[in-house]
């Protein structure tokens, strides 16, 4: 099993605008549940904390094999999502790691 996370900040000129584009993306991820071969599950959180150094939206996953993640990374609806929160992220951290199944 691959488990992949990403993390996000997100831009916006106030609060609402931000909190609206962190909705969006939490959304849009969602939306990919049972439609991806090989992905186990998807989780996606917005951030509580409000510290200054944390990430606005974090996405959890968990995929079969590499082979399955990297058919994610290139699936239509996969691609869609990408296009759809592409515009509100301004920064994105990604760590991808293997566990026994």
């Amino acid at each position: 099993m691959i488990k992949h996370i990403v993390m996000w900040q997100i831009s916006g000129s106030s609060n609402e605008e931000r909190a609206r584009s962190m909705d969006l993306v939490k959304r849009a991820f969602e939306s990919l549940n049972g439609k991806i071969p090989g992905m186990r599950m998807l989780e996606i959180g917005i951030d509580t904390s409000r510290v200054d150094y944390a990430c606005d939206v974090v996405l959890y996953s968990e995929f079969d094999s590499a082979e399955a993640l990297s058919s994610y990374a290139n699936h239509p609806e996969h691609l869609k999502v990408r296009e759809m929160v592409g515009g509100v992220r301004i920064a994105r951290h990604q760590v991808d790691y293997h566990t026994a199944a």
